[in-house]
């Protein structure tokens, strides 16, 4: 009997126009679809209207795709030495949807590849007790490493990204197990 697929919920961390979010999102979920294993929920910053005081309004479209994923996948550039201030909005909006599960992520900027922002993530991550899982891919000098088709030029990135989502879905299923077995003491 072969298991259900991980809700996997691909969260694209930038809304600047003129982004270079979606040729990076469009690679990783051609990765995860071709690893297998995911049933894909590409969640867009950009596509998310919430206002900076936390009201409620508009929280629940939002509340639900994350509440529904079982594992989770960030997508962000770095800007400024840190990850974007949309990004952090939708962090903040929600707490529960992000208990007891895996957060992998996929990095990309200048020359340090978005790695300063993933580790500002980390421990905001761990305050909303979600488990980061160690693998990572990251492009330093993105504009450069993708050719034309949308594509790293750099046949690594499949071999980071593959480690990632096997680590990524053995965390989620792990998780999830343990979610069936006993509440999470939040």
């Amino acid at each position: 009997m072969s298991e259900a697929p991980v809700r996997l919920a691909v969260l694209v961390g930038s809304a600047r126009e003129g982004r270079f979010a979606p040729t990076v999102v469009r690679w990783f979920a051609r990765q995860a679809d071709r690893h297998g294993g995911f049933e894909i929920d590409i969640v867009d910053v950009a596509e998310i209207s919430l206002p900076l005081a936390m009201n409620g309004e508009g929280a629940a479209p939002v509340a639900a795709r994350l509440a529904a994923a079982d594992a989770f996948v960030v997508v962000t550039p770095e800007y400024n030495h840190s990850y974007p201030a949309a990004l952090k909005n939708v962090l903040d909006w929600f707490r529960g949807e992000w208990h007891a599960k895996p957060v992998a992520f996929v990095s990309y900027g200048g020359i340090s590849g978005g790695l300063r922002a993933v580790e500002h993530l980390r421990p905001v991550f761990a305050e909303l007790h979600a488990v980061t899982i160690r693998e990572t891919v990251s492009f330093h000098g993105v504009h450069g490493r993708f050719g034309e088709d949308g594509e790293p030029l750099d046949p690594s990135a499949e071999t980071a990204a593959k480690a990632l989502l096997d680590q990524l879905e053995w965390w989620a299923r792990a998780l999830q197990d343990a979610r069936l077995v006993r509440a999470y003491p939040a």
